[in-house]
């Protein structure tokens, strides 16, 4: 008989702490689910908000999607925690705990974040868009593909290159496609004794004779140098971006040419010997 009353008192007690702390806990279980969940709607709201942000202004997709998804990963972190906090649960040890992770994987991934910063940073201000003609860390090509960490350049000899986004980004870009029009810069030169104005003449006729040379901007033919025996023409017409290539090539051999039919010579190379 006093077996069976110590049970009961003993099972009464078990019932009178689970009451306690069911009276104690369960309104913070019941108070974090709500917050999760409230909070889980509300990370999607602003990450829906800042995609459409992101869509709004033109950011190119992949820096959409990688946005959206840091932002809600962050943000979720943070909520997990803060419900583990109101829980009860003691969250200075998972916050450091994710600062140090944070810290390994940065040393780890030092190179690979700073191309992901450059590539963030370049889909932000947007130097160049696909199909560009770009010159950029010593590589010359059309623009193929953007990534967040690296640049995908076509080069003229058909090769396939790829930039990292670090360097791209703080390193100087030169975009050929920007303003529509690409001058193309050659040079040529004449003997010392040759009509200028007679050779501009016949140059820049030759020029216009090739057809994917523009009108206007005007061909242009102008003295670079006089010296070493010779006067060096900068030779320049203009041209859409796709024809760079073959107006470079082209109006090289229409302006040899030219100059051959109207009798415009070329310099000829000298050398003085001194015999002691």
């Amino acid at each position: 008989m006093l077996l069976q009353t110590q049970t009961l008192a003993q099972g009464f007690s078990y019932l009178d702490k689970i009451k306690e702390m069911g009276i104690t806990y369960l309104p913070k279980f019941i108070g974090a689910i709500l917050a999760y969940l409230i909070g889980s709607w509300i990370i999607k709201k602003i990450t829906a908000i800042v995609g459409n942000m992101l869509q709004s202004r033109h950011y190119e997709p992949s820096l959409q999607s990688f946005l959206k998804n840091l932002i809600q990963v962050v943000l979720t972190v943070l909520l997990i925690i803060s419900v583990l906090g109101m829980i009860g649960i003691e969250t200075s040890s998972f916050a450091a705990l994710i600062a140090g992770a944070g810290l390994a994987i940065g040393a780890a991934l030092n190179g690979t974040l700073g191309n992901l910063a450059g590539g963030v940073m370049l889909m932000i201000f947007k130097p160049f868009k696909l199909g560009d003609m770009v010159e950029a860390q010593g590589q010359v090509g059309i623009v193929q593909e953007q990534g967040v960490f690296s640049t995908t350049i076509l080069t003229p000899d058909n090769k396939t290159v790829m930039v990292p986004n670090g360097p791209l980004s703080t390193g100087i870009i030169s975009n050929y496609t920007t303003h529509g029009n690409l001058r193309v810069d050659l040079t040529m030169a004449i003997a010392m004794d040759q009509d200028i104005e007679f050779a501009r003449e016949v140059a820049i006729k030759a020029m216009a004779s090739h057809p994917k040379v523009l009108s206007q901007p005007a061909p242009e033919v102008s003295v670079l140098k006089v010296a070493d025996g010779m006067v060096s023409l900068a030779i320049r017409p203009y041209c859409k971006q796709p024809d760079y290539w073959d107006v470079y090539f082209g109006v090289q051999e229409l302006v040899k040419t030219a100059f051959d039919r109207f009798n415009v010579k070329g310099p000829i190379p000298t050398r003085i010997i001194i015999n002691n």
